[in-house]
């Protein structure tokens, strides 16, 4: 079996959603899905083509590799490049596991678990009251999640200043006044609340503090058990980030922006953060994204994936969550976007009651439909040409 073509195509969503074909020459196919790319990671792949047809499909990591090392000095370590590798890499273990007969996470190694428990990131937002609150809490709960995350920041959703109290606040200072500090308390107040004591709430910063603000919050925060603070500092100072996670024992969590083992690597060794948060289609992939899974295991630290993809990205991070001992929880951010249930051939929701259930399909186990994925399809772009 030889690789004949990679070609891609790209839907809007959050941001731009990137699918990746691999084809061969005996008619079996692959599909990957890589976010956070843009344009530039279509060009990448569109140039790696030519390198990569007549390789067998089945030498997942080591083409993954070679592409990488053979273009460090392009951004082998962080960016476009790895999320264009990444994208090719998902849908190298789809066509791998269909040619095979068997599920991604059979190649990985076997599951741990059948089913991914999975955590709804929602939109509360700055300026609303408990009422308002509570309607999209109970939105939530009534969908049979157990886990939910909410955005504290200013900036959440796209609010402006003067459309949340009139607050004003220097958008390149990262000080939180009082104002602004207990405004934060009280929206997590007001969630944990509706969501009840049997609910885990997750709050994320966006890296919208320094180190005084965010060790003043996560204090402040300590008695409602969070399952964590997401990303309280800018997360390119790893002793920052360590300076906060030590001065409390509320939970902290980074790494959505990290690529590779290398970028997790001292954020693990120093112990920086409790929970780390890898985005699998758009870090390094299925493979990459296990090892950094191991790596964190060595420290007893949980792996709680960021994920803004469609059900394809989704379920091929599922299968790495299901193959690693120290999975937490899985994120789901389409409750209130377009083309989740439509954007592929099953027309179903492959969250059922808050969980992904795993089966025996070949491969990643959902198939893209071409038809609904063209009436998103991302302007200035082509369509698997």
């Amino acid at each position: 079996m030889k690789i004949t073509s990679i070609k891609t195509a790209a839907t809007t969503g959050h941001g731009m959603h990137l699918w990746v074909r691999v084809t061969t020459d005996t008619g079996v196919t692959g599909t990957g899905e890589c976010v956070h790319g843009g344009t530039q990671a279509i060009a990448i792949i569109q140039y790696l083509e030519s390198k990569l047809i007549g390789r067998d499909p089945f030498a997942v990591d080591a083409i993954f590799e070679e592409m990488r090392r053979s273009h460090v000095f392009d951004g082998g370590d962080a960016g476009a490049l790895i999320t264009a590798l990444t994208g090719i890499e998902i849908a190298l273990w789809d066509l791998k596991g269909k040619a095979l007969g068997v599920p991604v996470n059979e190649l990985l190694g076997g599951r741990f678990r059948d089913k991914i428990r999975v955590y709804a990131d929602c939109q509360v937002a700055p300026g609303m009251n408990f009422d308002e609150i509570k309607k999209v809490v109970d939105d939530v709960l009534h969908r049979g999640f157990t886990a939910l995350k909410i955005d504290v920041d200013i900036d959440a959703y796209g609010y402006r200043d003067s459309e949340v109290a009139h607050f004003e606040k220097d958008r390149f200072n990262y000080t939180a006044n009082q104002w602004e500090h207990e405004r934060m308390i009280a929206l997590v107040d007001m969630v944990t609340q509706a969501a009840g004591r049997d609910i885990d709430v997750a709050a994320d910063v966006h890296t919208k503090l320094d180190v005084p603000s965010a060790i003043r919050l996560a204090r402040a925060l300590e008695p409602y058990h969070l399952m964590w603070l997401e990303e309280p500092v800018p997360a390119e100072n790893i002793d920052a980030m360590r300076t906060v996670t030590q001065s409390t024992s509320l939970p902290i969590c980074s790494g959505e922006n990290l690529y590779l083992r290398h970028g997790f690597r001292e954020l693990l060794e120093k112990q920086a953060v409790n929970i780390i948060m890898p985005d699998i289609p758009k870090c390094g992939g299925l493979s990459e994204c296990r090892k950094i899974a191991n790596m964190a295991e060595l420290y007893y630290i949980p792996f709680a994936p960021h994920n803004v993809s469609s059900p394809i990205g989704t379920l091929a991070s599922a299968h790495v969550c299901a193959t690693v001992p120290n999975f937490l929880v899985l994120e789901y951010h389409w409750l209130h976007r377009d083309y989740w249930t439509t954007i592929i051939r099953e027309k179903k929701d492959i969250i059922k009651n808050g969980f992904i259930e795993l089966d025996d399909t070949p491969g990643i186990g959902v198939e893209l439909d071409e038809e609904v994925g063209r009436q998103y399809q991302y302007p200035g772009t082509n369509w698997f040409e």
